[in-house]
């Protein structure tokens, strides 16, 4: 490495200390500075400079940003349903009241809160 570099031994980017010629430009990030996920492959054009491949991380980077943050917003609206326990929890009202009841889709899908309300079903 040469003395306008450093690295941090971490295992993630390279930092990159200021030139020693006093300038206060600091060369632009290379795609080997930029860690990827374990399961991404990254390969540049061999004839792209040091800002095309800037670029190319960067969108690529912004993309699997942006798909984690997709799949985390699904997971979070994944709301539990009565979907195939509606009849099963009416059977458990039956056995335990002797009442037949129909359990209205909008009814909590806590069981423990919808036993409480098994009087307005």
């Amino acid at each position: 490495m040469t003395a306008q570099h450093s690295d941090t031994e971490t295992g993630d980017a390279v930092t990159q200390a200021p030139p020693e010629d006093g300038s206060s430009e600091i060369p632009s990030p290379s795609a080997s500075d930029v860690p990827l996920p374990a399961d991404v492959e990254l390969e540049l054009p061999a004839d792209a400079d040091d800002e095309e491949a800037a670029a190319i991380v960067a969108a690529i980077g912004a993309h699997l940003h942006d798909q984690a943050r997709a799949t985390a917003a699904a997971a979070a609206q994944t709301e539990e349903t009565w979907e195939g326990k509606r009849w099963s929890f009416a059977g458990r009202v039956r056995a335990q009241q002797g009442e037949d009841v129909r359990v209205p889709k909008t009814a909590p899908t806590n069981a423990w809160t919808a036993a409480g309300r098994t009087d307005r079903f």
